[in-house]
């Protein structure tokens, strides 16, 4: 049957289109963290699978593992705060820092044992799901990323790449080999211009255009949007303003990590995830973002819909050659951007 067949190219589209958004949301987080902290998160992916098999966990009754990750790396993070707080001579910043750390981590251990066994609403999953899953991304950064703010792009990338394959391991440990596949947060189809479409793939287009619409008018009408993009133009500049990398590297791992954990609920119910399945989502946003050069924003959400409608005709007529296709997508993009970027020595601070 030919592609382009009008009883099969629109439905190929519309399943293009909605990969294509859960892409577009990766690729727009991938160029947020590396403008800031020139970290290509390469385990950007692993939120969506956290996200995705956190939330399967809870339906199944079951208190998840992301949550003695999340203790454990709130732990790391209190000491390494009150061992910068003592040398700097300020017991009382230190002594908050354990303080607030007792108080959210026990918060967070109680809140999850009283709402993991069976029958807890979906919404209330989902929320649950966001409170373990979404402290990752700062927490990642402080313990790993943070004493490394002042390493070359490559060393970053080495530890990018050493916590992605431990989170790939850890979410063997916690959720097993099998995958998982979350239920449709809306049941039923619906017919646009003669095309039958599942409600849960509208829902996975409007709450990634929605979420697209809140990060423009976070980074445009807000103090913190606009210190982020000062931070992504200058470091150096940003810094002399009164603006801290180390915060501004913080919140940035923060939206990346509440963009990759709600990826991960969209998608979950469309395909099964695994503990393997977010270095391919992850890395199809790095393609997008690729093609937006890690700095375009809108660039980037265009190259990952593209992306993402490669993959479903593909997948339709060259189905075994479907990932081959997508990923050769970068190379021209690549040689593209090295003749027609100019190269500049590596900023510092």
């Amino acid at each position: 049957m030919d592609i382009f067949d009008p009883s099969i190219f629109p439905i190929l589209t519309a399943d293009g289109l909605t990969n294509g958004a859960v892409y577009a949301l990766l690729s727009l987080a991938l160029v947020l963290v590396f403008a800031v902290t020139r970290v290509i998160f390469v385990p950007q992916g692993e939120f969506v699978m956290f996200g995705a098999l956190t939330l399967a966990a809870l339906q199944q009754g079951k208190v998840p593992g992301t949550l003695n990750f999340v203790l454990a790396l709130l732990l790391i993070a209190t000491v390494l705060n009150v061992v910068r707080a003592l040398r700097a001579g300020d017991g009382r910043a230190a002594g908050l820092s354990v303080l607030w750390a007792a108080l959210g981590g026990g918060a967070l251990w109680g809140v999850t044992h009283a709402l993991a066994g069976a029958g807890t609403p979906l919404w209330v999953q989902v929320l649950l799901t966001l409170l373990l899953v979404v402290p990752q991304g700062p927490l990642l950064y402080r313990v790993v990323f943070e004493p490394l703010r002042n390493a070359t792009v490559l060393v970053l990338l080495i530890a990018s790449v050493a916590l992605h394959l431990a989170l790939t391991g850890l979410g063997l440990a916690f959720f097993g080999a099998e995958g998982s596949r979350t239920p449709a947060f809306a049941q039923g189809n619906a017919q646009i211009g003669g095309v039958t479409l599942s409600l849960q793939s509208l829902l996975v287009i409007g709450v990634s255009a929605l979420l697209m619409l809140g990060l423009a008018l976070f980074f445009g009408r807000t103090l913190a949007g606009k210190a982020l993009r000062a931070t992504a133009v200058n470091r150096l500049g940003a810094r002399l303003v009164g603006i801290r990398p180390e915060a501004a590297g913080a919140l940035a791992f923060t939206l990346a990590a509440l963009i990759g954990t709600l990826s991960g609920l969209l998608i979950g119910p469309s395909i099964a995830i695994g503990y393997d399945s977010g270095f391919l989502i992850g890395l199809k946003g790095f393609v997008g973002a690729i093609i937006g050069g890690l700095v375009s924003f809108p660039a980037a959400a265009v190259g990952a819909l593209l992306v993402g409608l490669i993959e479903s005709y593909a997948s339709f007529s060259l189905s075994q050659w479907k990932e081959v296709i997508v990923f050769t997508l970068i190379l021209p993009v690549l040689l593209w951007r090295s003749l027609s970027t100019r190269h500049h020595d590596e900023e510092e601070e």
